[in-house]
C-alpha cells in the first residue's frame, strides 16, 4: 500500500493543454519532449541512432559515437522519432542485442485516437513491421531479442498518470489482452509520471522511476523476457523532495539500482532481493546503464550529423530507393 506524501501532483493534462498545437512529443503525454536528435545509443556496436524530420518524411541514421561518422541512413515515408521513455530525456527503442529499432509517431495532443510505431532492422534501417493501434500508447521497452514490444496504454482521457503496461508480440503481430502486473500486487493500479529510466546491461530489465502521482514514488521493474513486473515502493524518499530532480541508475557492479537527488545518492535497491536501503553517505558510481547520462553527450555531434544528412537527402532524394 502506498502512503500519501505532501507533494503537489503534477497535472500532466494541464501541461499538455498549455503547449501550442505545433508542439510535438516522442510519445509521452507532455509535449515538447524530443530525443530524436540526440538519439539512443547501442552498447553492442558503439553506434547511436538518431532521427531527423524532413517534411513529410523522416531520416533515420546510425552514427558512430566516436567521430560522428554516418554509418547508415534511410529516408522513411511518414513522421517518426526515437521514443522517449522518461521525462529526464531517457531514450528507448533499441533491443538489447542491438538488432531491432522501434520508432514512434510523435504526438500532437493528448489523448490521441490511434498510435503508430515502425519496427526497423538496425543494420540496414529497413522497415520490418508497421504497428498500428487504436488508442493512446507510448513506447516502454523491447525484449533483448526484439520479439516483444512493451507499451504504456493511457486509459483516462483527462489523466495521463493512469495507465496500463501492455505487451505486443512482434512476431505474430498482436497485442495481448491482459496487462503486465506485479503478481505480488495484482489488484493495485499504477499511477504516476515516468521520471527516469535505467536498463540492465543485457537489456532484459527496464527500471523506471515514477513519481507516484501524489502518493509514494516507486520503481517499476519490467522483466521483458518473462513478461512480468515488480513495483518497488520508495518510502525512504524524504518528504518535500523535488521528485523531478531524482535520477535512476545502476552501480558499476550491476548489482544495485541507485536513486539520486541530483548528484547525491538517496536510496539503493538490491537487484536480487529488491530490498531498499538508505544510501547514507555512500557514493555509488553511476554505471553506463543510466540512460540519461549518454544523452547529455554527443548532442553537438548529433546536430552536425543532422546538417550533413539533410544536405545528402536533398541531393539524393530522387535517387533514394523507397523502403518497402
Amino acid at each position: 500500500m502506498r502512503r500519501s506524501i505532501s507533494l503537489v501532483p503534477v497535472l500532466v493534462a494541464a501541461v499538455v493543454a498549455a503547449f501550442a498545437p505545433t508542439a510535438y512529443a516522442d510519445g509521452l503525454p507532455v509535449l515538447g519532449v524530443d530525443v530524436g536528435s540526440s538519439g539512443v545509443s547501442s552498447g553492442s556496436d558503439g553506434a547511436r541512432y538518431v532521427t531527423i524530420p524532413a517534411g513529410k518524411r523522416t531520416i533515420v541514421e546510425r552514427v558512430a559515437q566516436q567521430g560522428g561518422q554516418v554509418l547508415a541512413w534511410r529516408s522513411l515515408r511518414g513522421t517518426f522519432t526515437i521514443p522517449a521513455v522518461a521525462y529526464d530525456g531517457s531514450a528507448g527503442g533499441l533491443s538489447g542485442d542491438g538488432t531491432t529499432l522501434v520508432l514512434i509517431q510523435p504526438r500532437a495532443s493528448f489523448p490521441r485516437a490511434a498510435t503508430r510505431l515502425l519496427v526497423l532492422s538496425s543494420d540496414n534501417l529497413k522497415p520490418q513491421r508497421l504497428v498500428q493501434l487504436k488508442g493512446d500508447f507510448s513506447f516502454d521497452a523491447l525484449s533483448p531479442d526484439g520479439s516483444w514490444l512493451y507499451l504504456i496504454h493511457y486509459v483516462a482521457p483527462t489523466d495521463a498518470t493512469r495507465y496500463l503496461v501492455r505487451a505486443y508480440d512482434l512476431r505474430r503481430g498482436r497485442l495481448l489482452a491482459k496487462p503486465i502486473v506485479d503478481p505480488h500486487e495484482p489488484g493495485e493500479k499504477m499511477r504516476g509520471n515516468p521520471l527516469s529510466r535505467a536498463m540492465s546491461s543485457n537489456g532484459r530489465w527496464a527500471y523506471t522511476l515514477y513519481d507516484g502521482a501524489g502518493a509514494t514514488p516507486f520503481v517499476h521493474a519490467l522483466d521483458t523476457v518473462a513478461r512480468s513486473a515488480r513495483c518497488i515502493d520508495l518510502d525512504g524518499v524524504p518528504s518535500g523532495t523535488d521528485l523531478w530532480q531524482l535520477r535512476l541508475g545502476i552501480d558499476g557492479a550491476g548489482k544495485r539500482l541507485v536513486v539520486r537527488d541530483r548528484s547525491t545518492p538517496l536510496l539503493l535497491i538490491d537487484l536480487h532481493t529488491l530490498r531498499v536501503a538508505r544510501a547514507a553517505s555512500a557514493r555509488a558510481p553511476l554505471g553506463e546503464t543510466g540512460q540519461f547520462t549518454p544523452l547529455l553527450l554527443g548532442a553537438s555531434s548529433a546536430a552536425f550529423v543532422a546538417l550533413i544528412a539533410s544536405a545528402i537527402w536533398i541531393r539524393r532524394k530522387h535517387r533514394q530507393t523507397e523502403p518497402r
